[in-house]
């Protein structure tokens, strides 16, 4: 029997499953992978490559089928007694609610889980439909409200401990020696062995339940863990230390990455004829970067879009006693930004390709005076449509978020963002060298245990219209995720943190301390470690929650308080807070709205 009245239902529904995987892209994922770029271990373009390979290859291979918490852990499917209607419209209203909030703040550049966003929408929508009382507001065997929401305070404090003591790890090791290059390069294989045992842990325990490895004797896992952990080890030190020994030790010009398959040639491999003209240089780590050529101009640097008050503005404004300057201030910010980033867009206009090219049309084709529907506007408008659709697509891939997450000159945030920089110690591009390998490693496991362990937050609800429409029972829920609607899913997370993913990551990152390879790893390493531990007492936590505790842990390692922006912190912990009552006032009210209005049936 397959439920046709509904389809209407199913439809809209299938539109905010994809939202609210889109949302999850732009937003969980996408804080996922600031660390690593903000590090600049990865340039944002790879990062998007990667996420996308291992967030699909994590949901398809080994993704949770069954996404039991929000299928059924929340409110049972007994509570609909058996109206397969109802549980579908129940489903289509909490995807709409959650979309909707995740949507917004994504927008605002404020950062919340999509799946506590979710998570409340659905007991929002719970209360509208089945009452209070049919809601699993306690523990429920790990999978009930009471449990879910355990870890939104202890989850961020505890990665904040366990990065902070990786990180002094890697202070005490390398970073505190007199000549701490050749410490860096020596001791690669142990923080190698550190990272892939806790990555192997953490697919285990939280990115390929389907697969049964928890359920395995101690022994079993202990074994694959540390066999992994240890592989990884002794590949490291059988070609990358020899490769980075070449390059950054030898300082040989004419190294290159693939020759690191040529492992303890390298020992003995002979110095080039030029190798006094051909000196290897590592990349440059710093966050702030420093341009002259105006061809170059990043959005948002501190020192490349510097704009005088003075000469193109109205003077700074002092607060008085009647405080009759704010207005004046306020224009000064707002023109301060406009103009960077007009000088960004400028730039984008001045390149090659479809994003160049839709961006001049854009600026060449302004709407003109009148009404949208005056035959002018409209020629316009077919003319902009297709321009919009590209810059969408494409502008995301080429947004310089080093340099927003640094502030803009002569505004309150970019001189912010130089106080918290001033006090983080800058240590030698040549030790960060070797950690931004190891913190790619760590993000990448990341991104395949999101894909494989949150897809189902997306695609549970959607599973739930799915069976419910084909079948036209609500006992369905119980049934297995098909393997097609995990691929349609996670191709579009994928597409979310391509196309709208930069506004979550320019205030993540450098926005809330100094980042560097060393400082990232650290960071990526402790929230997976708080993952794992949690998931050891079926604790469902945000990954973007741990993440976030763990950079203000490392950045408490500086030794003051003034190494992290507060203020920053403070609208995180703000927006996951109302995050709740927000998403769980709009989904219950929408669904009582639509459940109790006249209809003629």
């Amino acid at each position: 029997m397959v439920l046709t009245e509904y389809t209407y239902v199913f439809v809209i529904g299938t539109l905010f499953a994809l939202l609210d995987a889109y949302n999850n892209g732009a937003n969980d994922v996408a804080n996922a992978w600031a660390t690593s770029v903000s590090s600049r271990s990865i340039t944002y373009r790879q990062a998007m490559v990667f996420g996308t390979i291992f967030e699909m290859l994590g949901a398809i291979t080994v993704g949770a089928r069954t996404a039991d918490t929000i299928k059924n852990g929340i409110i049972p499917h007994e509570a609909f007694q058996g109206n397969a209607g109802v549980q579908m419209l129940a489903f289509t209203c909490a995807l709409a609610a959650a979309s909707s909030w995740v949507m917004w703040c994504t927008r605002h550049s404020a950062h919340v889980s999509s799946t506590y966003s979710l998570i409340s929408s659905v007991a929002g929508v719970g209360v509208a439909t089945v009452g209070a009382s049919q809601v699993q507001w306690g523990w429920n065997g790990g999978k009930g409200l009471g449990a879910i929401f355990a870890g939104l305070g202890m989850a961020p404090t505890i990665a904040a401990g366990f990065g902070a003591c990786i990180f002094m790890l890697i202070k005490g090791v390398v970073h505190l020696r007199r000549n701490p290059v050749p410490w860096a390069v020596w001791s690669a294989p142990f923080f190698f062995l550190v990272a892939a045992t806790i990555c192997t842990l953490s697919i285990v325990y939280k990115g390929s339940p389907n697969l049964g490895l928890k359920e395995k004797p101690g022994w079993y896992i202990a074994a694959v863990t540390m066999g992994t952990g240890g592989g990884v080890c002794f590949l490291s030190a059988v070609f990358f230390v020899p490769w980075t020994y070449a390059q950054i030790i030898k300082r040989d010009g004419s190294i290159r990455w693939y020759h690191v398959f040529m492992g303890p040639l390298l020992w003995s491999r002979p110095a080039p004829a030029d190798a006094d003209h051909a000196v290897a240089i590592v990349p440059d780590y710093a966050v702030v970067q420093h341009h002259h050529d105006d061809d170059t101009i990043d959005f948002g640097s501190p020192d490349t879009l510097r704009v005088d008050p003075i000469d193109s503005l109205p003077k700074a404004a002092q607060v008085n006693e009647k405080g009759v300057d704010v207005v004046e201030a306020q224009v000064d910010y707002k023109l301060l930004m406009a103009q960077a980033e007009e000088k960004f867009h400028a730039r984008l206009r001045k390149g090659r390709g479809p994003l160049a090219w839709a961006m001049r049309t854009l600026h060449e084709n302004p709407i003109g005076a009148g009404e949208i529907y005056e035959i002018k506007n409209i020629k316009i408008l077919f003319k902009r449509i297709p321009c919009m659709i590209v810059v969408g697509a494409l502008y995301g891939l080429n947004y310089d978020i080093h340099a927003a997450q640094s502030g803009i000159h002569g505004t309150p945030e970019g001189d912010r963002m130089e106080r918290v920089y001033a006090n983080a110690k800058k240590y030698p591009n040549e030790v960060e060298h070797t950690y931004s390998f190891i913190q790619i490693l760590t993000a990448c496991t990341a991104s395949f245990a999101h894909g494989a362990n949150d897809i189902g937050n997306s695609v549970g609800p959607w599973a739930v219209l799915y069976g419910a429409w084909k079948t036209g029972s609500a006992a369905e829920s119980e049934a297995d995720v098909a393997v097609w609607q995990l691929a349609v899913l996670s191709a579009t997370i994928s597409i979310g943190l391509i196309t709208y993913g930069y506004n979550i990551m320019k205030v993540m990152g450098n926005k809330i301390t100094y980042h560097s390879p060393s400082r990232g790893c650290s960071m990526e390493m402790g929230a997976a470690i708080t993952v794992l531990v949690f998931s050891q007492y079926s604790l469902p936590v945000s990954t973007s929650m741990c993440i976030t505790g763990a950079t203000v842990g490392v950045g408490l390692c500086n030794g003051t308080f003034k190494a992290v922006n507060w203020q920053r912190v403070g609208l995180l912990v703000f927006a996951w807070i109302m995050t709740i009552p927000v998403a769980g006032l709009l989904g219950g009210c929408l669904m009582g709205l639509v459940l109790n209005a006249p209809h003629f049936i």
